[in-house]
């Protein structure tokens, strides 16, 4: 949510800021809509003065033993202009409100300017596997002939784009996710949160999926709840209409969750295996700060997530989102990539974002620095460390072996009953 004493100040810059990300904000409808705002109050204020007035007048009156009634009759039709003047002030702000929904978030300045993906600079790269001198075979080949995955089944329970995972496929799963999370909250400081997999509509406006990714999301309408996109959006609303208390910034919260996204329109030469799915497993990080660290939350919530990378030997990129690719309520972003040896290509498998104070903003979330000082809004962070899906394409894929199984990486084998690789299963 954007603040209006910004667009009122500085609009051309907000204009021109929201621009870079392919939008075109109606900002002069949000200046009309908030001068008329501004003289319905100018205008109340007023009526409240001369309301006063004539009630003294009626007092006055009735004191000095005088019919009231012109003066009754007067504050009467006060008092009524005072309504009609509030109510039309309440449209207005609905007004305002939903069009400041619909605008995102300013990227930062120091964001690459552009709008697709060609724009994007990449800050790194770590290559953990050198070339094999064999024939690859992709992930959903080598999945299927070891029975780790049965896409055709998941297709014939819910639809296409629906994995199921067997055998060793669901304990590999369930390995990264343990491990994931024992790594966050053990080395890295993490709170675990174990969220619903539900939200009403509040909890995803006040992270940003709404409105404008609702063609995405999967709402159960019956109890009007949207199944999560990502864990960020419980986990953030933990403190929705909330003013933390001095002392308790920062707040870092890890957690676990299915993810569903319909992914509407996202169709084509990426969809194969788990390349895109609309259901998937996450960890993913939530940092409530000082506006004044967020720069440097950020950057270590990159640290960690990689982190993960480094342990499992997966070659992988950090990549600074140009303007255009941010999502709606980011104001930065590095997306995390791992490398598909068969496929030959970067997939993602983290966005790290910086909202700033645009979340916080949506949610009412607040903190005090001190007891007596005034209440501030905190920026808000989250980075997905990591996403499973596309990592396990990265890590099937690097950890062939030329006889068609998969080895098992170290740091996994513990979470995998001591397991050093994969030869297959029957079934």
């Amino acid at each position: 949510m954007h603040d209006i004493r910004r667009i009122r100040e500085h609009p051309q810059e907000v204009q021109h800021a929201i621009s870079k990300k392919g939008f075109d904000p109606d900002i002069d409808r949000i200046l009309a809509l908030d001068q008329a705002d501004r003289s319905h109050l100018t205008e109340t204020n007023q009526l409240r003065a001369d309301l006063n007035r004539a009630s003294k007048a009626i007092g006055q009156a009735k004191q000095a033993g005088r019919d009231a009634a012109a003066e009754m009759e007067s504050a009467r039709q006060i008092r009524e202009r005072i309504a009609a003047i509030e109510e039309k002030q309440k449209e207005i702000h609905e007004q305002i409100h939903n069009l400041l929904l619909a605008i995102p978030a300013e990227p930062d300045a120091v964001v690459p300017e552009g709008l697709t993906a060609l724009e994007n600079r990449e800050v790194r790269r770590c290559e953990h596997f050198a070339l094999p001198d064999f024939a690859l075979k992709d992930h959903l080949e080598l999945g299927e002939s070891l029975g780790l995955l049965d896409m055709q089944r998941g297709g014939k329970i819910a639809g296409s784009a629906f994995p199921v995972y067997l055998g060793l496929g669901a304990t590999l799963e369930r390995a990264l996710i343990n491990y994931m999370l024992d790594l966050h909250i053990q080395e890295h400081g993490y709170t675990e949160v174990f969220p619903p997999f539900l939200v009403n509509q509040a909890s995803a406006l006040g992270t940003g999926q709404l409105p404008k990714l609702q063609g995405d999301m999967y709402l159960v309408e019956k109890d009007d709840l949207y199944l999560i996109p990502t864990s960020e959006v419980p986990v953030t609303n933990l403190h929705r209409d909330e003013v933390l208390r001095p002392g308790v910034l920062p707040l870092k919260y890890a957690a676990y969750s299915a993810c569903f996204r319909r992914e509407a329109g996202a169709y084509g030469a990426d969809t194969r295996g788990l390349l895109r799915v609309h259901q998937f497993n996450k960890v993913e990080l939530v940092r409530i700060v000082l506006p004044e660290e967020s720069e440097a939350a950020q950057e270590e919530i990159v640290r960690e997530a990689t982190c993960i990378l480094d342990n499992l030997d997966i070659t992988y990129r950090v990549v600074d989102l140009c303007a255009g690719e941010l999502s709606f309520a980011a104001a930065r972003c590095f997306d995390i990539e791992v490398w598909s040896p068969a496929g030959k290509t970067w997939l993602e498998a983290s966005s790290v974002s910086n909202f700033r104070d645009f979340q916080a903003r949506r949610m009412n979330l607040r903190f005090r620095r001190d007891p007596n000082a005034k209440p501030e809004f905190p920026h808000t962070l989250n980075g997905s460390a990591l996403a499973t899906s596309r990592l396990m394409v990265a890590l099937i894929e690097s950890y062939q072996t030329p006889e068609g199984r998969i080895r098992v990486p170290k740091v996994l084998q513990p979470y995998m009953h001591g397991i050093d690789q994969i030869r297959g299963v029957t079934r």
